[in-house]
């Protein structure tokens, strides 16, 4: 496994590189916030959210054409309607979905609250990661969205909720989950990492 991890990572740091390249705004989030701020787990994919526009998403689709799967149409409508579109890498089959940054005021704080985060210790290598709080209140709206059923993103967020303790903004949590809907499963999610 630690050659597939490294693959991994090698995947993700080179379309990370090629979105600073292009001055396109980013942040990791998915598994590899939840693994940045919680506890590791394997996955197959790699959630980018991204600020792109139409020529900036037509310059990304070239510069991944060489090592990755990608269309092109499916970019260009995912930047008009604010959706997702994927690019899978040829060598290893790995995915990363990028999310075009929604407009709606939880999604235009959530890129300026990124963190640095390093991810790479040989050579040393930073990236945008989405903050904890952020990781847990998208979770949570997507374990909603999923019917409640998932146990891959409600471990997602005890293992982030044990993980940070005090050390999260319980008021930005508190007053985003009211909004998103999902502050039941807030109050629920903590309740159960601190009895954990």
């Amino acid at each position: 496994m630690p050659g597939e991890l490294a693959s991994t990572l090698a995947v993700v740091l080179e379309v990370v590189g090629i979105l600073e390249e292009l001055g396109v705004k980013y942040h990791l989030g998915g598994s590899f916030a939840a693994a940045v701020h919680g506890v590791p787990r394997q996955t197959r994919d790699a959630d980018v959210v991204v600020d792109l526009d139409a020529g900036s998403a037509a310059q990304l689709v070239e510069r991944l054409g060489g090592d990755f799967y990608i269309d092109a149409n499916a970019a260009a409508v995912a930047v008009a309607r604010r959706g997702t579109f994927n690019a899978i890498h040829l060598a290893t089959g790995f995915k990363v979905d990028f999310f075009v940054a929604g407009s709606g005021d939880f999604d235009a704080g959530e890129l300026d609250r990124s963190e640095l985060q390093l991810i790479a210790a040989d050579p040393p290598r930073s990236v945008w990661v989405k903050s904890a709080e952020d990781t847990v209140l998208r979770k949570l709206q997507w374990f909603r969205d999923g019917g409640e059923v998932s146990d891959r993103q409600w471990n997602d967020v005890l293992g982030i909720l044990m993980a940070q303790g005090d050390r999260l903004d319980q008021s930005h949590l508190r007053r985003w989950s009211d909004a998103l809907g999902v502050a039941d499963l807030l109050d629920r999610a903590l309740r159960e990492a601190r009895e954990a």
